[in-house]
C-alpha cells in the first residue's frame, strides 16, 4: 500500500479483514484488532473462521465473490470474536481485484448505531419526565404532609387496634414522601461542575465504598489501563454514576453474591455527533460487568428510559438519571445482557489541554 492507503485504512471506522485465496487473515486494521481483541502480529495467516464466528454461510459468500467478481451484501447476521457475545452486524465481501483471490471482509456492527440512537430519545424522554416529575411531586407532597398530620392527631385518641392503622398511613406516607424525594433530584440535578479527572480515583472511591456496604458480598476485580488520561467531568456525579451501575450488579446477584469486574481503555473509534454535525470524540471507556441473571428481555432495550426498572419495587429512576448524568458529560452509556453477564460500558471525552480550557 502507499501512504495514503496506509492512511485510509487505520481511518476505517469498522473493522475490515483483508483474507488471501486460502481465507485466511492477511491484514487487518485498527478497528478490527479492537474488536477481536488481538493484534496483526497473532492473526497473520489465521484462517479467518478461527476467529470470526458468523451466523451466515460465509464460505459460499466467498466463492460467489470470487466467481462473479463482484461485492456482496449480508445484512443483520450475528458476529461474535472469542468469547464477546454475538453483535447484530452487516458484512460487505468485496473482490481486490488484484489477480490472487483475495477478499476485503468488512463488518459494520449495528449496535454503536442504534444505541446512539436510543440516547438521543432517552435524553428526549428524560427531559419530559424531569418537567412532570417536579410538577408531579410538589403538587403530591403538599396533600401528603395533611394526612400524615391528620392520621397522627386521630392517633392520639384511639385504641391499640385502631393505632395500627393510622401507624399504617404514616408509615405509607412517608415512603411515599421518600420516593417523591428521588423524584425531584431526578428532575433538579445541576448542572455538572466539570474538571480534570483521574477517572480511577473515582472507581477506587466507589470500590471501597461498595466493597464495606452494598456490594460486600460480591467480589471486585479491577483491570484499569494506567495510562489513560484524564477525562473532563463532575466527580461527584461520576460518583453517583459509578456507585448507581455497582449497586445494580450488587442486587442483581442477590445474596448469593458473584463477581464485579471494573475495567477501564482506550477507544479511539467512537465519536458521539452533535446536532451541527461534527464529532466528538469519547474514547475512555469503563465497563462494569456482573456474572448475574441479566436484564429481563423484555426491557433490556428500553433499560435506560424513565420509570423502566426490573426490580419488583424500583422506581426506574436510577439508570435514567445515570444516562442524563453521562449525556450531560458529553458521553454516552450502553449495556450488552445475557444470562451470566452484563456489561454496562460508560464511554467519555478526555480532558481538555491547559491552554485548550484557557481559551
Amino acid at each position: 500500500m502507499t501512504l495514503d492507503q496506509d492512511a485510509i485504512w487505520t481511518a476505517l471506522p469498522i473493522p475490515a479483514f483483508l483474507l488471501d485465496a486460502g481465507d485466511r487473515i492477511a491484514a487487518i486494521n485498527p478497528a478490527s484488532e479492537l474488536f477481536v481483541n488481538a493484534t496483526i502480529k497473532t492473526l497473520s495467516g489465521v484462517p479467518v473462521f478461527d476467529r470470526l464466528a458468523v451466523d451466515a454461510p460465509l464460505d459460499e459468500a466467498f466463492a460467489r465473490v470470487r466467481a462473479n467478481r463482484a461485492p456482496l451484501f449480508i445484512n443483520d447476521v450475528d458476529v461474535s470474536a472469542g468469547n464477546k457475545p454475538p453483535v447484530l452486524c452487516n458484512v460487505q465481501v468485496a473482490p481486490m481485484n488484484d489477480g490472487e483471490e483475495h477478499l476485503l471482509l468488512l463488518v459494520s456492527p449495528r449496535e454503536i448505531a442504534g444505541r446512539l440512537g436510543r440516547a438521543h430519545s432517552v435524553k428526549s424522554a428524560a427531559k419530559s419526565a424531569i418537567g412532570m416529575a417536579e410538577m408531579l411531586a410538589h403538587e403530591i407532597k403538599n396533600p401528603l404532609a395533611g394526612i400524615t398530620g391528620a392520621a397522627q392527631l386521630l392517633s392520639m385518641n384511639l385504641t391499640n387496634g385502631d393505632l395500627e392503622m393510622t401507624d399504617l398511613i404514616v408509615e405509607e406516607s412517608r415512603r411515599i414522601v421518600k420516593l417523591l424525594d428521588q423524584v425531584e433530584q431526578f428532575g433538579n440535578l445541576r448542572p455538572p461542575a466539570c474538571k480534570a479527572v483521574n477517572i480511577h480515583d473515582v472507581l477506587d472511591r466507589v470500590r471501597r465504598s461498595a466493597a464495606v456496604g452494598f456490594a460486600a458480598n460480591m467480589k471486585i476485580v479491577e483491570e484499569y489501563d494506567p495510562s489513560l488520561p484524564p477525562t473532563w467531568a463532575d466527580p461527584d456525579q461520576l460518583m453517583q454514576v459509578f456507585t448507581n451501575l455497582i449497586t445494580n450488579a450488587a442486587q442483581a446477584a442477590g445474596p448469593r453474591g458473584g463477581t464485579i469486574r471494573l475495567r477501564s481503555f482506550y477507544d479511539l473509534s467512537l465519536r458521539l455527533r452533535h446536532p451541527d454535525g461534527s464529532g466528538v470524540p469519547v474514547p475512555l471507556q469503563v465497563e462494569i460487568t456482573d456474572d448475574g441473571p441479566g436484564l429481563p428481555p423484555e426491557i433490556a432495550a428500553d433499560i435506560f428510559e424513565p420509570f423502566v426498572s426490573g426490580r419488583e419495587n424500583g422506581t426506574g429512576l436510577g439508570l435514567a438519571l445515570v444516562s442524563k448524568i453521562i449525556g450531560d458529560h458529553g458521553g454516552w452509556i450502553a449495556v450488552d445482557s445475557v444470562p451470566g453477564r452484563t456489561v454496562f460500558r460508560v464511554s467519555l471525552p478526555v480532558a481538555p489541554k491547559p491552554e485548550e480550557d484557557e481559551s
